[in-house]
């Protein structure tokens, strides 16, 4: 499998691990599925939906034999609100920093076929779309990750 896909892959299943197997008691119930294209009609997004998309790719030396490849990887976290009041926000804003702090907690993500993921940043810049508020009545925050694999 090519490394980013397997990288989103992984990321994915870290955010659906049960508690019991070392993953997260969430603040809110979610399956998070990998897309390349994280839209949705609004109707979908009454339910609240995490998609991990792969975003880019950096390459540069590590060492003389070594390449280093710092993938980033977005987590967006949308859902349809009922009011857009300050408590509904709140509460998606929070499940998005316990996403954030989740992840950078893992610090390292196993890949299919072999090699290890290492957490570098997040990035949470803005913290949600106020277009898609304002206009849609929908959350819409996107966590940007950089993870790093040499080899």
């Amino acid at each position: 499998m090519a490394l980013i896909p397997n990288i989103a892959d992984a990321i994915a299943a870290a955010l659906n691990l049960p508690a019991e197997e070392g993953g997260a008691e969430w603040s809110a119930e979610f399956t998070a599925a990998r897309a390349y294209v994280p839209t949705y009609e609004l109707a979908d997004l009454a339910e609240l939906r995490v998609t991990v998309v792969p975003r880019g790719i950096e390459l540069s030396l590590a060492s003389r034999v070594e390449a280093q490849r710092d993938v980033q990887v977005d987590v967006a976290v949308q859902q349809k609100l009922a009011w857009a009041s300050n408590a509904e926000i709140d509460a998606l804003v929070g499940l998005t920093e316990e996403i954030a702090e989740y992840l950078r907690g893992r610090r390292r993500f196993e890949l299919a076929g072999g090699g290890v993921a290492l957490w570098v940043r997040t990035e949470n810049v803005p913290i949600y779309s106020p277009e898609h508020l304002a206009e849609l009545r929908t959350f819409s925050s996107v966590l940007t990750l950089t993870l790093r694999v040499v080899s």
